[in-house]
């Protein structure tokens, strides 16, 4: 028993490592980028809605990805 809880709480941790290194920088396709341009025209800063319409994409990874894009634009 102890060893089964170790190794859950080992991968819980490797899984908490590589989020955060994939957090810091998302990347995204051509495609993507184009779409995600398209509807926040549309929408704004609806951000579950974009990722509604993209795969495998969170609100969250679509809102850093346009901060960090476009957030030095504006100013």
């Amino acid at each position: 028993m102890a060893d089964l809880e170790h190794s859950s709480s080992d991968e819980t941790s490797e899984i908490s490592h590589g989020e955060s290194s994939q957090d810091s920088k998302v990347e995204f396709s051509e495609d993507e980028e184009t779409l995600i341009e398209r509807m926040f025209n549309l929408l704004g800063e609806r951000w579950s809605l974009i990722a509604g319409r993209i795969p495998g994409r969170t609100a969250e990874e679509i809102e850093k990805y346009w901060t960090a894009k476009y957030s030095s634009s504006s100013s």
